[in-house]
């Protein structure tokens, strides 16, 4: 019997760009190997880098905000599973989704908690170590409003799992961890990787309309490479991302050492050049793809704890992990100049992508779970009150302002 599985996306997926791109194309080939017709559909214009679905078979739909015509696509394409890419996309199509498919098992990727990130970027602004005191925000608040319309969401990071759970009582059955699905690295690949000696240079990478990103970027400019370029002169910074604006090409310092290099084509190649990969994060959320892609080619990394959150486990990691800029400082240096310190990194790295992203570990479960609910979505639904308090229509204000839209544009 044929399966069907409409994702709606907020952007197109764009691998060489995002984690966000390489974690929804990884949900497709799940999906895919398990027979499902999957169909793109987005209301944004196709980016110069969107990856080209036509590739796996995908046809690519576009659908229009706030009119009615979603609801005869929704109603042709009678799809089983609506996958949303964020919660902001939920909030658009979802109503629809529920009045017109109701059968439809509603699946969010949260990609990670946009509430956490804001609440750490309001502490961060505050200058308050304390984060936790700006969660219930209003992002917060319509992120978990989501969650509970949804019949289950993905959540990247077992710390997210925990805060969901235990800090904002969210059922569990209503979550599902869901980490980078990889291919774990063979003993070939970690053989032919490139030394110590092969590779020189301190690397940075990410996507720049990611605020995190940037504001990363600015704190390695004014803090901490002028500490890590005092002792050691001759290395350089590259620094690579997406969208790099004139606020990010005008941080280029070519007598600093301080390299924007923009669109990195192949992040593996520019990784694998790197010695060190330095990650001083100051607020975010959910995993961070840099890590991922500096682990996987072997580039030991120097990183903030909220880098590092949900990443490692019990595994030791891929570098050291420090908040305090003369520590960061100093780590940075041993690892750019220490081999065997390198090596030892090098190699949690290659455990950690091996013991903890391994695709093996999730894929069988997800489905299984995925195939539990839809075996029983009435009785899943009636176990969550709060969904259906949510999706009466005296609390739908998306939903209305949605129908006031549409017809304030004929």
């Amino acid at each position: 019997m044929l399966k069907k599985l409409l994702i709606i996306g907020s952007v197109w997926p764009e691998p060489k760009s995002s984690a966000a791109g390489t974690r929804m194309l990884q949900l497709m080939t799940l999906f895919l190997s398990e027979n499902y017709k999957i169909t793109f559909a987005t209301a944004t214009s196709k980016t110069e880098d969107a990856f080209d679905l036509a590739t796996l078979g995908i046809p690519e739909v576009a659908i229009t905000l706030n009119d009615a015509s979603f609801d005869d696509f929704i109603k042709a394409e009678n799809p089983d599973i609506v996958l949303f890419d964020r919660f902001l996309t939920e909030e658009q199509f979802g109503w629809r989704v529920a009045e017109h498919c109701p059968n439809a098992l509603r699946l969010l990727d949260t990609e990670d908690l946009h509430g956490l990130r804001k609440a750490r970027e309001l502490a961060f602004k505050a200058q308050d170590a304390d984060f936790k005191k700006y969660l219930v925000n209003a992002t917060s608040k319509r992120e978990i409003a989501s969650i509970y319309r949804c019949d289950l969401s993905l959540i990247i990071s077992e710390a997210e799992m925990d805060l969901l759970h235990h800090y904002f009582k969210v059922d569990v059955t209503l979550l599902h961890y869901l980490p980078f699905l990889l291919e774990p690295i063979s003993e070939k690949t970690i053989k032919e990787s490139p030394d110590f000696n092969s590779r020189g240079n301190f690397i940075t990478i990410g996507n720049f309309f990611h605020k995190p990103n940037y504001q990363s970027v600015l704190y390695l400019k004014e803090v901490i490479w002028p500490g890590i370029s005092k002792q050691l002169p001759k290395a350089e910074l590259h620094i690579y991302g997406a969208y790099a604006s004139q606020k990010v090409t005008q941080l280029h310092n070519p007598k600093a050492g301080f390299l924007v290099k923009g669109f990195a084509d192949n992040v593996h190649e520019v990784m694998q050049q790197s010695r060190v990969c330095l990650a001083p994060l100051q607020f975010g959320a959910g995993l961070k793809g840099k890590l991922i892609d500096a682990m996987l080619n072997g580039t030991p990394c120097a990183m903030s704890k909220i880098a590092a959150e949900g990443m490692f486990g019990d595994l030791e990691p891929n570098g050291f992990i420090f908040d305090d800029p003369d520590s960061f400082i100093e780590k940075a240096v041993e690892l750019y100049t220490d081999e065997s310190t390198w090596k030892t990194k090098q190699e949690n790295g290659f455990q950690t992508i091996n013991k903890r992203f391994d695709k093996e570990l999730y894929e069988r479960s997800f489905i299984e779970i995925v195939d539990k609910i839809k075996s029983d979505l009435h009785t899943h639904r009636e176990n969550n009150f709060t969904g259906q308090m949510l999706q009466h229509h005296s609390l739908q204000s998306t939903k209305f302002m949605s129908k006031w839209i549409e017809l304030k544009n004929k």
